[in-house]
């Protein structure tokens, strides 16, 4: 079941009872191509109905980050308004819904969907450089789902997420480590030991408990959600998300006019 391509794409690596997933586009800091998000729920999908396997695995190649967020190239011809984000969170909802546990292997940054992705799993080891944010306000100019929204608040909490939504800061690993957010910030030498220690711990407990526990959570998680189409499609039509896109592209600041 071990799966190696062309970068960009995502790479599995099946280790006795492990799987290893790789976001494999170093040149662009792992930044996520859509056809690497349909491979991420194809992965996860099949990884989803292997009973052989106790834990997964997800990490960027290298070290500069895990991943940096989606290829911008992509929201060029984007025509379908809030239609991105709802296929976006069908494809979180694969990795958050996967019965085993899972563990975010972060060295460097986890930024946009990244940050997104290392949420999605159970736990998060980081290098103690490693840094995290939602800086949409300073790049693009786009917006999250209420989904998404909800999954990282009860992760990192209102003042967090709202430090990283309204000032686009990111924010360092040893302050997401105090907070819970990180299971351990480690020194680079150490995270590969650091992620196996805590995947063999995991892999040695029981399975169908760690089902239903980490399920039930995110299906309380999930319940009752507002409907913010209309906050999405005001975003994603509006003239400074074209220009968050076309000045991010160019290498330019954008200029914001709040149209």
């Amino acid at each position: 079941m071990n799966q190696k391509s062309t970068p960009p794409c995502l790479d599995l690596e099946i280790a006795g009872n492990l799987a290893w997933v790789t976001f494999n586009n170093p040149a662009a800091r792992n930044a996520l191509t859509w056809p690497m998000y349909l491979q991420l729920k194809s992965i996860c999908d099949a990884l989803a109905n292997n009973a052989d396997i106790r834990v997964v695995i997800f990490r960027g190649a290298g070290d500069k980050a895990f991943v940096s967020g989606s290829d911008i190239q992509q929201f060029v011809d984007l025509k379908k308004d809030e239609a991105y984000e709802v296929a976006v969170d069908q494809i979180f909802a694969s990795l958050q819904q996967l019965p085993m546990p899972t563990i975010a292997m972060i060295e460097g940054l986890a930024v946009g969907s990244g940050l997104l992705m290392a949420t999605a799993c159970d736990f998060r080891i980081s290098t103690i450089d490693a840094r995290f944010g939602i800086p949409v306000a300073k790049t693009l100019g786009n917006c999250l789902s209420p989904s998404n929204l909800s999954w990282i608040a009860a992760h990192l909490g209102l003042p967090t997420v709202k430090k990283m939504l309204l000032t686009a800061e990111l924010i360092k690993a040893p302050v997401l480590l105090e907070s819970g957010y990180l299971y351990q910030a480690v020194e680079p030498s150490e995270i590969h030991e650091a992620v196996n220690a805590l995947a063999q711990k995991l892999a040695a407990l029981a399975p169908i408990t760690q089902k239903s526990s980490k399920l039930t959570l995110a299906r309380l998680l999930q319940s009752n959600l507002p409907d913010c189409t209309d906050l999405m499609r005001e975003t994603y039509n509006s003239a400074d998300f074209k220009e968050g896109v076309n000045a991010f592209l160019e290498g330019r600041p954008p200029k914001w006019t709040g149209k």
